[in-house]
């Protein structure tokens, strides 16, 4: 059984339950930790159509208070009663162009880790609307490249702890994204942002996410996992929730899904240390 779930969201972002609701959750559904990853404040001019920064903006000390105080339960209970392990995060947008405001977010705070995302392509979130990828395969192609560039960039920045749902730019096309990694040049391009994550010491997350997203696949897919595996690179799990419903929702899914690549253990992060629990 799957008991670490580092991906979650709350009503503070475009989540619909509070902290402490989310952790109530967890805890009844057998989870021993769970990271809150709240989105980060992003800069000006990188938008979503259905855009929730102002209120992100507004909630976020308060975000940080309640998961300090949960967190502060856990150390502080005694050792033969202690409560569900929150952990506290923050899932961090990459741009290539605002590294500065990344490095600034990473230092803010003592996090127990942060997950990088690539969501944004330029000043384009790539993941609002299937409409957007009605395109032709050369522009997917191009795209597609440039995100996986954007991943080895953000690796190799070493700001991050966990590379967080590694191919979500297969969301509006995945048949199409499948037939891109049938090349092996496409392929290598994977494997390249993969080792700078082996190298600069992150985890890969295997999500259930993606099941709920038009993809119908986890995040990664089989021949991302087979090369992650290859290089024995460390992954996390994360049900990527927004609503108590969601969280720990498939884990029996992917624990079996990451055996079949030898996979018999979790990465959690504690003030940027890593931990491993079994499976």
């Amino acid at each position: 059984m799957i008991t670490v779930d580092l991906h979650c969201h709350t009503f503070y972002s475009h989540g619909k339950d509070s902290v402490s609701d989310m952790a109530a959750a967890a805890a009844a559904a057998g989870m021993r930790i769970l990271g809150f990853s709240e989105h980060s404040p992003r800069p000006e001019g990188y938008d979503y159509p259905q855009e929730y920064r102002e209120q992100l903006k507004a909630g976020f000390p308060a975000y940080l208070s309640e998961v300090r105080a949960l967190r502060e339960r856990w150390e502080t209970a005694p050792a033969d009663a202690k409560p569900l392990r929150v952990l506290l995060g923050l899932e961090v947008d990459w741009f290539s162009a605002e590294q500065p405001f990344i490095a600034r977010m990473a230092a803010s705070e003592p996090w127990d880790y942060l997950l990088g995302s690539v969501h944004f392509l330029g000043h384009w979130g790539f993941d609002a609307s299937a409409a957007d990828w009605d395109v032709s395969d050369d522009v997917c192609h191009e795209r597609y490249t440039a995100y996986f560039q954007a991943l080895a960039e953000m690796a190799g920045s070493r700001l991050m702890n966990v590379a967080a749902h590694p191919d979500i730019i297969k969301i509006f096309s995945v048949d199409r994204f499948n037939a891109w990694l049938d090349d092996a040049d496409n392929l290598e391009k994977v494997r390249r942002a993969l080792a700078a994550m082996k190298e600069a010491g992150m985890a890969m997350e295997i999500s259930a996410a993606g099941l709920r997203k038009p993809c119908a696949e986890i995040y990664p897919g089989p021949r991302i996992m087979r090369l992650a595996a290859d290089l024995a690179l460390p992954v996390t799990f994360a049900s990527d929730a927004h609503n108590v419903r969601q969280l720990g929702w498939n884990f029996d899914r992917l624990a079996d899904y990451a055996r079949e690549y030898g996979y018999a253990s979790s990465r959690y992060f504690v003030k940027r240390k890593a931990y491993e629990q079994p499976f």
